[in-house]
């Protein structure tokens, strides 16, 4: 959560400036064929569970730094790699037992893992903001026994105002506006047509011609064209006369196809909103969000298929329009609305809300959470040296005590960047392992604490990851004694 932060400077001179791990690595560029091994690895540990990627870099660099001290020694990489093998295997069962089991509904245990995971991406005030941000928008989508669909939460950026002005919509945002001047900017209590009808005149599909022989035929035939299309049009606004009339109702219509400006005209005369080229992601939010059903063919236009919202009213901010489809009776998707003064602000606060987002559904998955801080890497620590160490065979002990201690970079990384000495740091916390307190590393004090006092958890799918894959990848690495540049050499001598 403190560390410092990185500038990307890009070959045409853009700047980004980051401090999460799978942004450097994704956009960095690396020349040495083992360090783009390694950052692969990070890579997709992102893809699966959204955090710990310098964590994998750090874990995988640390093993190869204490394997190191005995290959110097003429230890063989073979007999080593056992004993990494035996460790990684001891570890993924003991972390079993660390496990702390959390309810899908238990707002402040999620609460506390999206702050933990969003604290080591952007500033803390900025990171309190999105933590409630994120997690409710989480527990919006969520319902029981369905998987999170995180494409359900839209994530809409504007450039306006400052971050901390990013905020949960509990409904939609479409980033386009009405494209006619006398439509409604703002109305209340709306019924919403979510529709993927076209209402714009089309030519026919197959290559086709009339043919005609006077002027009064083609007047006819221009006529019955557009009959077809207004027809469409019709149908829709006999609904809304039927629903709104009398009442305080208003009606909007979201196309996913186009409306013409004579269509347009016409709804624009009834009061109507009508928004066309609605994305197709937007129509499932939409449904979700409001309700309703999405109506494929003009003839079958009822109440029953329509939504609700409170508040639809349009945004403009410079040339963009935005349209905000608020105040939702029983929302199933939001929308996460991201300012920020600059592009790069913006970037940044996006790859943090997409990694908050991540860490909420995996605790939901996996109904459970780790201790952070430092404390599970502590423990772990432990029980390599102390249990796993005896039992293992000859000289595969080293491999054991080298991923042991490899384990304890995380600890001596959070006391390092926060400003304190890694020895004194490490030394306090296995004092109090050797009581049985699990205990982490506090960064504002440099103090042993508790992490479950204070709040901070990790993922365990995440921390489950980075103890699958990092010994793997520094085991492969170990046993390559030789670097060579692949190809044939076209040189003739």
């Amino acid at each position: 959560p403190k560390g410092t932060i990185k500038m990307l400077v890009g070959g045409a001179g853009d700047v980004k400036l980051t401090k999460d791990g799978n942004v450097l690595l994704r956009e960095m560029q690396i020349q040495n064929p083992t360090a783009v091994m390694i950052a692969r690895t990070a890579v997709a540990q992102d893809d699966i569970s959204g955090d710990g990627t310098t964590t994998t870099v750090l874990v995988i660099g640390e093993i190869m730094k204490q394997a190191e001290r005995y290959l110097a020694e003429g230890l063989h990489p073979r007999v080593l790699v056992e004993g990494i093998d035996l460790a990684k295997k001891a570890t993924l069962e003991y972390i079993q037992t660390l496990k702390i089991p959390v309810e899908p509904g238990d707002r402040e245990t999620l609460t506390c893992v999206a702050r933990t995971a969003l604290s080591t991406k952007v500033y803390k005030e900025l990171a309190e903001d999105l933590t409630n941000i994120v997690t409710d928008a989480v527990l919006c989508i969520h319902q029981s026994g369905v998987p999170v669909d995180l494409h359900m939460v839209e994530l809409m950026h504007m450039r306006h105002k400052m971050d901390s002005d990013s905020r949960l919509i509990k409904g939609l945002v479409l980033d386009h506006g009405a494209r006619h001047p006398d439509m409604p900017k703002r109305l209340e209590n709306c019924y919403i047509l979510t529709c993927n009808i076209s209402l714009e005149y089309e030519k026919s599909e197959v290559n086709s011609g009339f043919f005609y022989s006077s002027a009064e035929q083609r007047e006819k035939l221009v006529a019955a064209e557009r009959e077809v299309t207004d027809e469409r049009v019709r149908k829709v606004i006999e609904l809304k006369k039927k629903v709104c009339d009398g009442t305080d109702r208003t009606f909007v219509v979201i196309n996913q196809k186009g409306i013409d400006p004579i269509s347009l005209d016409m709804l624009a005369k009834e009061g109507i909103l009508g928004l066309r080229r609605a994305k197709k992601r937007n129509m499932e939010r939409l449904i979700l969000a409001c309700g309703g059903e999405a109506v494929q063919s003009e003839h079958d236009l009822t109440e029953e298929m329509l939504g609700y919202a409170g508040l639809v009213y349009e945004h403009t901010l410079g040339e963009e329009k935005y349209t905000f489809v608020e105040d939702v009776k029983n929302p199933r998707s939001c929308t996460i609305l991201m300012k920020g003064p600059n592009d790069h602000t913006i970037a940044q606060i996006k790859d943090a809300v997409r990694d908050g987002l991540r860490a909420v559904k995996n605790t939901i998955e996996d109904g459970c959470v780790l201790p952070g801080a430092g404390a599970m890497e502590i423990a772990v620590h432990k029980h390599l040296t102390r249990e796993v160490k005896k039992h293992a065979k000859g000289r595969a002990k080293l491999g054991v005590e080298a991923f042991a201690d490899a384990l304890l970079i995380v600890p001596k990384t959070l006391a390092v960047n926060s400003g304190y000495d890694a020895q004194d740091s490490i030394i306090a916390l296995q004092d109090e392992h050797e009581n049985d307190n699990v205990v982490g590393l506090d960064v504002t004090t440099g103090e042993p604490m508790q992490p479950t006092m204070q709040g901070v958890y990790d993922n365990y799918i995440a921390k489950q990851q980075i103890m699958a894959s990092a010994p793997v990848i520094a085991q492969q690495l170990l046993l390559v004694d030789e670097v060579m540049r692949a190809g044939i050499n076209m040189k003739r001598g």
